[in-house]
């Protein structure tokens, strides 16, 4: 009996690595003898440097830099392939799990760490650096990045943009004064989970401004400062973002990463599955189990449990979901191959008591599911 457990993080609970044991303590409990592969995921956001170093046995570095409030942060990075190609993460620079909830703004928070740990690993020598954009607490289109790697934002009198997304509806010029030229002879890769745009009703503002903390009064302008900031974008630079598909990943990074530094937009699971070599585990699996923080309807759009599904279904592997929470429009995954969702809750929980008790609730519910499941094949347990 081969069982693959292949989740996501849990955000603000338990990284992927963590909620794989927790899920493999349930199996036991039911089969101990079960063979187990566990694969931690990501879908480009938290846990993406931890699960492509596990899969590629590369290095795990840290470094500080600006944190989204613009205080000092120690974050990680890998290097793989023999140190030729670095893997960033943006949750552990400027995430929305580095914000208080009563510090949530995305007027003001920045991604100017982001640009100061790719300007580092520029000094390295590396060919190739993927950065995994998802997990941001942030929605200031990579502008603060762009500054950490040495543009120069300017307002229509020549002062520097102060951070956030506030900010961007005075940005007036760009200047690249000292932007390292190694930067445009390395491949900058985009791991991304989403297709939203930059602006409009499907982008990163309106989508995922209410998250980051953005109250309805404060998404219009929002919205319009990145439309603004395309615009000069577009003037200054030459390139095109405000609805290529991908922009409005992480507050406009996908935008950011496009025109700064020349990034390419990739499936974010895609490249972590290759590494992983999911498609070579799941050939002689008997079942799947995966999860991530929460489904609904976003949840079809590239994340990682749609992915999951989707390469499953190639095998007719049957997979069952776990989660925090099921919202509106997951259902949508079950025409996708999708064998069954579940929350972890086995009864009324406040959002503090459920993240507090996540390894207890996802070793319960796996139990349950794998004896339901093992009696569905006629298995004594």
């Amino acid at each position: 009996m081969k069982i693959v457990v292949v989740p996501d993080s849990f955000k603000e609970s338990l990284r992927s690595k963590e909620v794989c044991d927790s899920i493999t303590r349930g199996i036991q409990r039911v089969f101990p003898s079960a063979h187990i592969v566990n694969l931690p995921l990501a879908d480009g956001g938290e846990g993406t440097v931890e699960a492509m170093v596990a899969a590629a046995g590369g290095e795990i570095h840290e470094l500080i830099v600006t944190g989204p409030l613009g205080k000092p942060v120690r974050a990680v990075y890998g290097l793989i392939d023999h140190g030729e190609t670095a893997v960033v993460e943006l949750a552990a620079i400027a995430g929305l799990s580095l914000i208080p909830l009563e510090r949530r703004d995305p007027r003001f928070t920045t991604t100017r760490g982001v640009g100061e740990m790719l300007r580092h690993i520029l000094t390295l020598g590396v060919r190739r650096i993927i950065v995994g954009i998802g997990g941001s607490g942030t929605n200031d289109g990579g502008a603060g990045m762009a500054q950490g790697l040495g543009y120069r934002l300017l307002d229509s009198e020549g002062n520097e943009l102060q951070p956030g997304a506030a900010a961007l509806a005075s940005l007036a010029s760009i200047k690249p004064e000292d932007v390292p030229e190694e930067l445009f002879r390395t491949e900058i890769i985009v791991a991304s989970d989403v297709k939203n745009p930059l602006c409009g009703k499907e982008g990163a503002s309106r989508v995922y401004g209410p998250q980051k903390g953005a109250t309805p009064e404060m998404i219009e302008d929002l919205d319009l400062a990145l439309a603004h900031f395309a615009d000069v974008v577009e003037r200054e630079l030459g390139k095109s973002i405000r609805d290529l598909p991908g922009a409005g990943a992480a507050g406009g990074m996908g935008a950011g990463l496009v025109a700064f530094a020349n990034g390419k937009l990739q499936s974010g699971f895609d490249l972590v599955a290759e590494r992983c070599r999911l498609r070579e585990q799941f050939r002689d699996a008997d079942l799947i189990i995966t999860g991530e923080g929460a489904l609904d309807g976003q949840s079809v759009y590239g994340k990682a449990v749609s992915g999951v599904v989707r390469l499953a279904r190639e095998f007719r592997v049957p997979v069952v979901a776990l989660t925090g929470r099921l919202s509106p429009g997951y259902e949508r995954l079950y025409s996708e191959g999708l064998t069954a969702a579940f929350a972890l809750a086995d009864g009324p929980l406040s959002l503090k008591e459920s993240v507090s008790r996540t390894r207890e609730l996802l070793m319960d519910r796996t139990e349950a599911i794998v004896r339901l499941w093992a009696a569905g094949k006629g298995s004594r347990v």
